[in-house]
């Protein structure tokens, strides 16, 4: 009877000394798969606005100050109104851009306010939204929007 427990102690002692000395890419590895804002590379990311696409530095400069942006809050989704995030009432037009995380396709609309960036994130079947802050996309990017239009 002594024997089994010895075992498991044993195991269950080395197991926690494994999980608790991980390396930093491995803990880096788990904390990015559940990320809500993660950073988007420019190579496999397509920017369009209004069904323009944007290229160059434009495309660049945007992506960088979407990267850069601090996460605020997540807003939570109910059934129901899945359309009000995806077509906000006084929201104008939003940027798309299209991009992979993984294998996954994912689509996100950015919708600028003066006050906060809100995000809607969609891939397969799920929606997620969440706000960001970001002076840069917030006032440097609205000229450069408008002057696409």
């Amino acid at each position: 009877m002594t024997l089994p427990v010895l075992i498991v102690t044993i195991i269950l002692s080395l197991l926690k000394i494994l999980v608790s000395c991980l390396p930093t890419d491995a803990v880096n590895w788990i904390i990015s798969k559940f990320k809500i804002h993660s950073e988007i590379s420019g190579g496999n990311a397509i920017v369009t606005f209004d069904g323009k696409r944007l290229e160059g530095e434009e495309k660049i400069q945007v992506i960088n100050y979407f990267s850069s942006a601090r996460f605020l809050k997540k807003n939570h989704i109910f059934p129901g109104n899945v359309e009000l995030f995806l077509h906000p009432d006084n929201s104008g037009t939003p940027l798309v851009i299209d991009t992979k995380r993984g294998k996954k396709d994912v689509r996100l609309f950015v919708y600028i306010y003066s006050d906060r960036v809100d995000v809607v994130k969609q891939y397969k079947k799920k929606l997620i939204s969440y706000s960001l802050f970001s002076d840069s996309l917030q006032e440097r990017s609205m000229p450069l929007i408008r002057n696409l239009v």
